[in-house]
């Protein structure tokens, strides 16, 4: 075989530097070993790769031609070391993380973007997954870490981080009675009989019980569902700010007034893992991501 890791290095350094006593330099080579080994790839290809006419190494057409092959697979080569490099330091084949419907739009797919550039191979999946099914995936080993929000008891088998906060608004179309604004407040035991959108799988107790006020409950499987149902005006939903902020402004939701109490429910995120399975890299990776971002915020009140 003419071409080895060894001899495409050479090559390129070679079309790079313009001679082969630069070369010799980037490669911390003497220039007659660098003029052997080329001389070596040209009789093995049986191509003249480099006219010697002068001082200088001019590529020839056939150097030419094999010049973006050449650097497609030195790039390879070099992301096949620096996998093989991660996964001696304990990158796992697969980072899958559990995400409550409601977080999806923030900021914790932000250190994905990260860990794409960090990690090419790593493949990554996401689970929209309700609390409760959340915590159940990460006990059962479907998934490595779990987003979810902040629950009234701590596990002992689970280690976890705190993650930020989302903000859920109380909304619906300008049309349905819990929207129009320019009448009173609905007081609670009307309230409660107007029809409310939650994000659950099966059950509305999948989700989390502060969100759960009306006594009727539609279910969707996704945030664009639930928006989509409200803005027909067929009922009112908690969604996050950032999905719907924009749309308030527009007109075309409306924010739901309470007469006993605010419409913006603050929430608390954690990230939890269970202790006994080690994180792989990607995983720690995320987790110190995410500890930087929060760390950029103010105190918890």
């Amino acid at each position: 075989m003419a071409f080895t890791s060894d001899s495409l290095a050479i090559f390129l350094a070679v079309l790079d530097a313009g001679s082969f006593s630069a070369a010799a330099r980037k490669l911390g080579r003497v220039p007659s070993a660098v003029s052997m080994a080329i001389a070596q790839l040209e009789a093995e290809l049986d191509l003249p790769l480099f006219d010697r006419a002068t001082r200088k190494a001019l590529p020839t057409n056939a150097a030419l031609a094999l010049e973006p092959q050449a650097r497609q697979v030195i790039c390879q080569l070099n992301l096949l070391d620096a996998q093989a490099l991660q996964l001696h330091k304990g990158l796992e084949k697969r980072l899958t993380i559990a995400m409550a419907p409601e977080l999806q739009t923030g900021r914790w797919s932000q250190p994905l973007e990260i860990l794409a550039q960090a990690f090419p191979s790593l493949e990554v999946e996401v689970r929209s997954a309700t609390q409760t099914e959340a915590i159940r995936l990460l006990h059962d080993g479907s998934v490595q870490l779990a987003l979810v929000f902040e629950r009234p008891g701590i596990d002992e088998r689970e280690s976890f981080l705190e993650a930020g906060s989302q903000l859920l608004v109380a909304v619906a179309s300008p049309r349905h009675p819990a929207g129009q604004n320019s009448g009173s407040p609905l007081p609670e035991e009307a309230f409660a009989e107007q029809r409310q959108i939650i994000v659950a799988s099966g059950k509305a107790t999948g989700s989390d019980p502060r969100m759960v006020l009306s006594r009727r409950i539609w279910l969707t499987d996704s945030y664009l569902a639930t928006l989509d149902l409200v803005q027909s005006g067929l009922g009112w939903a908690y969604l996050p700010q950032p999905l719907v902020e924009p749309l308030i402004a527009s007109g075309a939701l409306a924010e739901v007034r309470f007469d006993n109490m605010a419409n913006r429910l603050r929430l608390w995120v954690d990230i939890i893992w269970i202790k006994s399975r080690p994180l792989g890299l990607g995983a720690r990776r995320y987790l110190e991501v995410m500890r930087q971002l929060f760390e950029k915020e103010p105190p918890r009140a």
